[in-house]
């Protein structure tokens, strides 16, 4: 291989170094000044963050919209308040007549609570449409918001190392929205409906329900302080007994994304699981998983169960406390029969309207366990993005080459917690390199490529891009989108024009001319493609896209020697002009490139001494087996060649 250098340590610097140039010390236990200490994104979120986030739907491109859905909606409650309020003084007028033996009064009373009926219908279908198209909407916005955000700068991506406790983010983006939202639009028209109901019906019960005398204390319009004080009991009852539960639902809900997660990893590596016989081992995980689901579902039920005492009996005593209250009234002649079934259905509204967080308190507890999730993710966004740091100092910078190298100005790369891996790498590749990255586990290769990828922003230094260059990325496992086999040799430029033929010579080239006659078919390749020709479908991608930067990890361990020779050939003919900087361990790889980087861990005195002394006694220890090791007797049938 040209201007190999095997030993070479990245602790070299650029004036030893021949090849990638010099990086220093990989490992070490002091991190550099600037470089982020753990900081991992794990607060929770608060209602009061949630409406920050979400409120945001009433504001700029939406705005039209939102508030157009929201006046029309509070227009159809003050409309629907209205036609109760029609309703209630139609009891009085029916009960009336019927008590006075009026059956032309009657007749006309049937006649009116039809077109009542009709009223309060059509006031209810709109209501409806307008309640659930803001619902729809308002959650589409904060969704795109969330996917959006998630999806920009790689956040999907570096999440996932910054704060790998955070559960399922997709499903906060595509349930746990769904949830802080919808409930949302059905509160605030509960209230404002509990509100207006409250003040109409108030004063029904003030000027219809009568006095009363309590311990020869006269209590006019005594209806009213009744609903008052049973509300006030059974709303507080609720609270008290329902504040725990949004701590239940939240582990739930937590619990019903993490059973998700762990089914779609085991349905993601179904091949490995399958072949290592991991099944029972699954089983046993997804099990436990499941039993920390079923346990959390239980407590949220037992929380249920006491605040239903609760409910149950308010559902039976509201309708019948009315009447026990106004029954002197009534017996002393001081009320009609009208009046008194009047009163005592505008009871039952005041006791709907006031009792409206006793009826709703499990969907607000539900409601806020959601919202604090959405908001926690958001805030993870937040924490990750300061966490990456503003400054140029602060993180590792892509920037633009002064010529068309790729180069490496004072890069240090260092884990999400700070311990650094490289520390303060110079080196220039010039186009068309060809630069093979070797070394242990553990001394950074695919962190270093990430690093220039743009992928790892932890550290500080520079990576400058040649001007207009094209960067491609080669993972061990290509990803496949779904779609046609087109959309998959073109992602992620899908919309892009290319000729069948060129298609067709990419995957003639890598030795996938079977899937020529499926190119305008659609299905899910990745299922359908063994590991070694994914990896291809990777090469044809290159061949198609011709990038001016390739970078590769172990993007040919899925190959044969012969596929894998088949395939860096490429680098010699059809892309011979891009840079290629490459992660492998395979020794035939090396004469595909020009250049090496073989990263060394650098230990310091004392951990050299440690080390060597170590070796010693494994290589002793290896000495006395052999030695002591019982010998087996030589087969005279064979001869021994030394």
């Amino acid at each position: 291989m040209p201007d190999a250098d095997a030993g070479l340590s990245i602790a070299d610097t650029l004036e030893r170094a021949a090849a990638l140039g010099g990086a220093a010390n990989p490992i070490s236990d002091d991190p550099p000044a600037g470089l982020p200490r753990d900081k991992r994104p794990r607060t929770p979120g608060t209602a009061s963050q949630y409406w920050r986030l979400a409120g945001g739907y009433w504001k700029g491109p939406t705005a039209r919209i939102a508030w157009t859905l929201t006046i029309v909606t509070i227009v159809l409650v003050i409309a629907n308040i209205s036609v109760q309020y029609g309703v209630n003084a139609w009891n009085k007028f029916f009960f009336n007549a019927m008590e006075q033996k009026q059956q032309n009064v009657v007749l006309s009373a049937i006649g009116l609570f039809a077109a009542l009926a009709v009223a309060s219908s059509a006031v209810s279908v709109f209501q409806l449409i307008s309640r659930m198209r803001l619902q729809v909407l308002w959650r589409q916005w904060l969704t795109q918001r969330l996917a959006a955000r998630w999806l920009e700068d790689q956040r999907f991506y570096r999440l996932s190392i910054a704060a790998p406790d955070l559960d399922a983010p997709e499903f906060r983006i595509a349930d746990d929205a769904r949830i802080a939202t919808e409930p949302v639009v059905d509160f605030g028209t509960g209230i404002l409906t509990a509100v207006l109901t409250a003040v109409v019906f108030f004063s029904v019960l003030w000027t219809v329900g009568g006095s009363a005398d309590v311990l020869g204390v006269h209590i006019p319009g005594f209806m009213v302080f009744a609903a008052i004080a049973y509300s006030g009991v059974m709303s507080g009852s609720m609270v008290l007994f329902g504040r725990p539960l949004i701590a239940k639902i939240e582990a739930k809900n937590g619990a019903e994304a993490r059973l998700r997660t762990e089914m779609g990893r085991v349905r993601e590596n179904a091949e490995s699981i399958a072949l290592i016989g991991g099944e029972a081992d699954e089983t046993h995980g997804l099990t436990n998983t499941l039993q920390v689901l079923v346990d959390a579902w239980m407590a949220q039920i037992k929380q249920l169960a006491r605040m239903t005492w609760l409910m149950g009996s308010n559902w039976a005593v509201a309708p019948v406390f009315p009447l026990l209250l106004e029954a002197p009234n009534y017996l002393h002649g001081q009320m009609s029969l009208g009046s008194l079934m009047q009163t005592a259905a505008a009871f039952v509204q005041v006791q709907v309207a006031l009792n409206w967080l006793f009826d709703n308190y499990p969907r607000i507890a539900e409601w806020l366990a959601s919202a604090r999730r959405v908001t926690g993710l958001w805030t993870a966004f937040t924490q990750l993005d300061a966490s990456v740091g503003s400054n140029a100092t602060d993180r590792i910078v892509i920037g633009e080459s002064p010529d068309d190298s790729l180069r490496l100005e004072g890069l240090s790369v260092a884990q999400y917690n700070g311990r650094v891996m490289i520390d303060d790498a110079d080196t220039s590749i010039a186009k068309g390199d060809k630069v093979l990255l070797t070394g242990e586990s553990g001394t950074g290769k695919s962190t270093l490529i990430r690093a220039i990828a743009g992928l790892w922003p932890w550290g500080s230094g520079r990576v400058l891009i040649p001007a207009g260059a094209h960067l491609a990325f080669l993972p061990q496992r290509a990803y496949l989108p779904n779609g046609s086999l087109r959309q998959v040799l073109l992602y992620p430029a899908v919309q892009t024009v290319v000729e069948d033929q060129v298609l067709e010579d990419a995957l003639e080239r890598c030795g996938l001319h079977r899937l020529i006659p499926r190119l305008n078919e659609e299905d899910f390749w990745d299922k359908q493609l063994s590991g070694g020709e994914q990896q291809r479908i990777g090469f044809a991608r290159l061949i198609i896209q011709h990038p001016s930067v390739i970078i590769m990890d172990e993007a040919t361990a899925a190959l044969d020697t012969h596929s894998q020779a088949s395939m860096m050939e490429l680098f010699r003919h059809e892309l011979a002009d891009t840079t290629v900087i490459s992660v492998g361990h395979r020794p035939e790889l090396e004469e595909y490139h020009t250049r090496k980087l073989s990263l060394r861990r650098h230990h310091s005195a004392g951990e050299g001494e440690e080390e060597a002394e170590g070796l010693r006694r494994r290589k002793l220890a290896r000495l006395l087996r052999r030695t002591l090791r019982p010998r087996a007797t030589p087969d005279p049938s064979h001869t021994v060649s030394s």
